[in-house]
């Protein structure tokens, strides 16, 4: 018997298949500490039981008649950024994960999942952590890796600083003396320092702890 001193977490099931809700809300009635407060049949039931319903946690379906699930979920983020979204999808090609992601989504589950993983990701969601499939994970990774440096590609170029300035950038944000940078890149001192020079114009410094204060705020080198 489930104590009455512990929060149910509240669930709301969005998903177009009757079907499916159904399925669902008879996995979930098995749980003592899960209560299903609501169901939508398309995005805009969603937004709407989202804004005037009490709820902890909404399992999202993606593909949905009228507004679809990504945009319900950026809206409902928007405006109600307490609640957990758990997407629940047949998808599972990254596009769809990382626009996602991007909209605020706290879980990730497909629709083929087994009922007591689903449970374990309603409870994690709740307790104010993140899911994601473990065979997702790598992808996940790979693309923050993939944003990261073209985040630092935009940052250089949009200071016009060359592959060299950027090397020099580097190693003085690592307290490196010219001689040690010259050693390092195997060119001479006076290179090393007219690089500096190129750098301080390029980026408006005009020393070296200031650009290193510039680099680190920009995301030009690694810390």
């Amino acid at each position: 018997m489930l104590q009455e001193s512990k929060k149910q977490i509240k669930v709301i099931i969005a998903d177009d298949h009757a079907l499916l809700r159904e399925g669902i809300i008879k996995i979930l009635s098995l749980e003592p500490d899960i209560v299903v407060v609501g169901e939508a049949e398309d995005g805009d039931q969603a937004i709407e039981l989202a804004r005037n319903t009490e709820v902890d946690i909404i399992l999202m379906d993606i593909n949905m008649p009228n507004v679809n699930g990504i945009k319900a979920t950026q809206i409902i983020k928007a405006e109600k950024p307490e609640i957990s979204i758990i997407a629940l999808t047949i998808h599972d090609q990254e596009e769809y994960l990382f626009e996602l992601i991007r909209s605020g989504i706290s879980g990730y589950v497909l629709k083929d999942v087994r009922p007591q993983e689903l449970v374990k990701t309603i409870r994690c969601v709740a307790e104010g952590q993140a899911f994601i499939p473990p065979a997702l994970t790598p992808k996940v990774f790979k693309e923050l890796n993939r944003l990261s440096k073209k985040k630092e590609e935009e940052s250089r170029h949009h200071f016009d600083l060359t592959e060299r300035e950027m090397e020099v950038l580097q190693q003085i944000s690592m307290g490196l003396s010219n001689r040690e940078i010259a050693e390092n890149l195997y060119i001479t001192e006076k290179t090393v320092k007219n690089h500096l020079t190129n750098i301080f114009q390029k980026i408006g410094v005009t020393d070296r702890t200031q650009a290193v204060l510039f680099a680190i705020k920009h995301n030009l080198v690694e810390t």
